[in-house]
């Protein structure tokens, strides 16, 4: 066989070379192609929140790890916004003339690091990343930190020239004050004051704030914005409060091979595994309960007759819930099967509600209930037994409580059916705050599953047997 002729090769050389040093410059240009394995197609949920922009003010990627929310969302957007070079593909909103914007993140080290890097390139090789070589003006740098970039001027694509500030919540909230923006992109999560302030600095300007991140902080004030009452199962509609909310996946990445996914997901500690593979709020260290809502939530089933069965009890005027118990006398595991949630309503109606899913039942109840009701005077604990209810005042040991209510989730001998939905809300808002102290807000479902923990498993009580009254008056006769 003869040795190929490389003489062709080598004269090509250069004119390849030149072509590699001009790429270089204009990474953008490889992002979206119209086809091949990385094609525009494959990358959903990166141009619906792209598409977004053209209605939406306040938009948030909340995404896994891996999956270019940095690079290939937040960095390529604000590139085109810049620089107004839009793709003929491109829906969403564009500027077509110069803006003012800010790009942020948590540190000035981790803005260096990633933000500028995304949009620069690396120190020495700025024009590299995300904003064309050929686009970019005067760069000023930052003082105090090396390598660090302050600002940057951009040329626009109507002759003008774009600016660019790069930022950090580091610098607290009073450095997001002053000037108007035209569009800001906050890379990880941010503090709610500062996401605040950038929704002001944007408002004159009818701008746009756009978020970036994987919601390690869990359920958080900015997260639960985006996510009302955490409900992961339900993404917003489009126009609800004016904010759009994209969720992407390890899935919706075909850059990510299934072998990477794996290697991946083995290395990531277990309660991170939702947020950084599926961009679900994490149960962070905030978290009272740390345990993975799948390992508890499972279908509804019929109850069977003898399995005993009680309810907890929380009460109050703004809010009084209750959640019923039955216990699987093979296993021992306790299902909660039904809830009642409903404030503003007085102790009858409670009772009637109560007495509906079987008066046979027994409760425990806040034992806050034994105070005196500013309605009438009376115990509130009382009423209820007035009302036909058969209740008892439970432990209210608040840690203990829950340290028993997380030993039975976390050792899957505490389950809650799918319907539950007050209690999955609750559920996913109950946690501490940076102080440690539990955070009182929408608890009762969690106050009153702790009752029925700590105190309603000695009051269990299986349903009556209905007996042949025939047969019970002829056996009393023949005897």
């Amino acid at each position: 066989m003869l040795a190929p002729d490389l003489t062709q090769y080598r004269d090509w050389l250069p004119t390849l070379k030149a072509i590699q040093a001009v790429r270089q410059y204009t990474r953008i240009e490889d992002y979206y192609p119209d086809s091949g394995p990385l094609a525009r197609g494959g990358y959903a949920k990166h141009c619906q929140f792209f598409a977004a922009g053209a209605a939406h003010r306040e938009r948030c990627f909340l995404a896994a790890n891996r999956i270019g929310k940095s690079e290939g969302v937040g960095a390529y957007e604000l590139a085109l916004h810049l620089t107004g070079q839009y793709p003929d593909w491109w829906v969403g909103r564009r500027f077509e003339k110069p803006i003012r914007a800010w790009a942020a993140g948590d540190t000035a080290k981790t803005v260096r690091e990633i933000v500028q890097a995304k949009l620069l390139g690396d120190p020495g090789r700025h024009g590299t990343g995300m904003i064309p070589g050929a686009c970019l003006g005067r760069i000023t740098v930052k003082a105090g930190i090396a390598d660090a970039v302050d600002t940057v001027a951009v040329r626009h694509a109507s002759g003008g020239t774009s600016r660019l500030t790069l930022k950090s919540y580091d610098q607290r909230r009073e450095a997001f004050q002053g000037t108007e923006q035209d569009l800001i992109w906050l890379d990880e999560e941010p503090p709610e004051d500062i996401y605040t302030e950038c929704l002001l600095r944007t408002m004159t300007t009818g701008g746009m704030v756009m978020l970036t991140f994987t919601p390690l902080m869990g359920l958080s004030d900015v997260v639960l914005l985006f996510l009302p009452g955490g409900r992961t199962d339900h993404v917003p509609d489009a126009g609800e409060a004016g904010r759009w909310l994209t969720m992407a996946t390890w899935d919706d990445a075909p850059h990510l091979t299934q072998a990477v996914k794996d290697e991946l997901f083995k290395a990531i500690p277990p309660h991170q595994r939702a947020a950084r593979s599926k961009g679900i709020p994490a149960l962070g260290s905030g978290a009272i309960y740390p345990v993975p809502e799948a390992d508890v939530i499972v279908p509804d089933f019929a109850i069977p007759d003898h399995w005993p069965r009680v309810y907890g009890m929380d009460v109050g005027w703004n809010r009084t819930a209750v959640v019923w118990g039955a216990m699987d006398r093979d296993s021992g595991v306790v299902y909660l099967y039904s809830e009642h949630y409903q404030g503003a309503a007085e102790p009858v109606m409670h009772a009637h509600a109560i007495k509906g899913r079987g008066e046979w039942i027994p409760g425990v109840i806040d034992p806050a209930a034994n105070g005196r009701s500013q309605a009438d005077g009376r115990q509130l604990i009382e009423q209820y037994r007035g009302l036909g209810l058969d209740i008892q005042e439970a432990d209210n040991s608040v840690e203990a409580g829950i340290y028993a209510v997380w030993q039975m989730l976390s050792g899957g001998m505490l389950k809650v059916f799918q319907s539950l939905v007050n209690w999955r809300d609750e559920f996913r808002l109950y946690r501490r705050d940076e102080k440690g102290r539990i955070v009182k807000e929408r608890d009762h479902l969690m106050d009153a599953g702790r009752y029925l923990v700590q105190s309603g498993r000695d009051r269990m009580t299986c349903k009556p047997v209905k007996r042949d009254a025939r047969a019970i008056s002829g056996r009393s006769w023949m005897g």
